[in-house]
């Protein structure tokens, strides 16, 4: 919400808003673009002028005064996805990046790539785009490309579609399909049901780019009604992956396109899954003129995004990364990243956050993801009161299930102060030492533990 109302801010919109409990860095960014906004939500915010639209964010429902306010008044009221597609893609090519894990660093490559390339793409990314100053912009000229992360969750409280529906996709991207956001979707057939009804909306000349070797994808394609482009590392793959080299901290690895050799790249990120990554958004800009070389030169120059294998900095001569994995998928592949990017022990801290890992629905699999860790540190649930005792995830069962598999594990207790950061720098401390590497896994804020390790001053 805050990108795009910066975005709109910069065409010479007024925008103004509510909301509870903004910090910096959005808060900061708001202000420098001429934003104002109310801390809260009354009626009477919206007594201060006019507006054209007013735009729902899917976080808001019914009860809500200002939303009670404006359907009193039968005014103008959209949701996020619909002002996105209305105000901001424009004419020119929509790509749209959609799967369950790699959304936010496909996308943030993608507009890097057709940006270097010079083709000036508006975009739109869930996260601090390295390479932008923001992570929401328009296009730049009449026509040009917009490429957009494309969630899977829903629009508003009016509107309980994915909001990739909106996005008028001529270029699909889908990285994975696995069950997540479980106050949305109740099993893994609604997900795919979602899936099938943006990819339903590719037009014939357009093109979709799916993960090899996924087999929640296979069973979504069935409706599409252009070509089907698969990438990843399996033989048969049109775009195939050949890994040479996985470094800590980048990778080096060739494209075959349709059997012939297509280019050698250099990602400056670690892992497989990123190299997928970049794979589907180098094939994206590929059907829209941008070259090999292009690319790889281009790539070369790419800055991951915040909280993406984000290295914060060096505690007690560890080094801390933060990433955002928290579903048991994304906690595997980053951390077989992290394995090969260090000689000494890996820690893991965990905070089980989202409306999935809360609950009990990945209780196995969790016990599995962090079978390279030496240490997993994992936090409070958080918000537990949201679901039954008998439906949230066990974490005493969790750790007895984790450490019968080899790694150490702590408990920070449920009832630790919401500061609950300093208990888990102190289990750090107790048995961590230099040379090891300290992974933060979450998309929430850890109880200010990043702050207590890596200062904002320091970092």
């Amino acid at each position: 919400m805050g990108a795009v109302a910066i975005a709109l801010a910069r065409t010479g919109a007024t925008v103004h808003g509510s909301d509870h409990r903004v910090y910096p860095p959005m808060s900061d960014a708001l202000r420098a673009a001429g934003i104002s906004w109310f801390d809260g939500f009354d009626e009477n915010n919206l007594n201060t002028g006019e507006y054209d639209v007013i735009v729902a964010g899917n976080a808001v429902s019914r009860g809500n005064p200002e939303i009670e306010w404006a359907l009193d008044r039968r005014r103008r009221m959209t949701s996020l996805p619909e002002l996105v597609r209305n105000e901001l893609i424009g004419s020119g090519a929509s790509v749209v990046v959609s799967g369950t894990h790699g959304k936010t660093t496909t996308t943030s490559l993608a507009a890097w790539l057709l940006d270097h390339a010079g083709l000036q793409p508006g975009f739109m990314i869930g996260a601090v785009p390295a390479n932008f100053d923001g992570g929401c912009r328009l296009p730049q000229t009449p026509g040009a490309p917009f490429v957009v992360e494309g969630d899977e969750y829903d629009s508003a409280f009016f509107d309980k579609r994915s909001k990739f529906v909106h996005y008028r996709p001529d270029i699909a991207i889908v990285n994975a399909i696995e069950f997540d956001h479980a106050d949305i979707f109740g099993s893994l057939d609604e997900i795919k049901r979602s899936f099938r009804h943006m990819l339903r909306l590719v037009p014939r000349g357009g093109l979709v780019l799916a993960r090899a070797e996924d087999v929640n994808i296979d069973a979504v394609l069935d409706e599409t009604c252009c070509a089907v482009e698969r990438f990843g590392f399996s033989e048969a793959a049109d775009w195939r992956i050949e890994l040479l080299n996985n470094w800590p901290a980048r990778c080096e690895f060739r494209l075959f396109h349709h059997g012939s050799f297509y280019g050698e790249f250099n990602l400056p990120m670690a892992g497989e899954h990123n190299v997928a990554n970049a794979t589907a958004a180098i094939a994206a800009a590929n059907q829209l003129g941008v070259s090999a070389e292009q690319a790889a030169a281009a790539l070369k120059q790419f800055k991951p995004p915040r909280r993406r294998l984000e290295l914060l900095g060096t505690w007690r001569g560890m080094r801390v990364v933060d990433d955002f994995a928290h579903h048991p998928t994304a906690i595997r592949a980053t951390l077989n990243a992290l394995r090969d990017s260090t000689a000494g022990r890996l820690l893991a801290v965990f905070e089980p956050r989202s409306n999935t890992t809360t609950r009990n629905i990945f209780q196995r699999e969790l016990s599995t993801a962090f079978d390279l860790a030496d240490l997993v540190v994992i936090a409070p649930l958080n918000r537990p009161e949201r679901y039954p005792a008998s439906e949230r995830l066990d974490l005493e069962q969790l750790k007895q299930d984790i450490e019968s598999r080899g790694p150490r594990v702590s408990v920070i207790p449920q009832d630790a102060s919401p500061d609950w950061g300093a208990a888990a720098r102190d289990v750090l401390t107790g048995y961590g030492k230099s040379g090891d590497l300290v992974a933060i896994l979450s998309n929430g804020a850890v109880g200010g533990l990043r702050q207590l390790l890596i200062p904002a001053e320091s970092a």
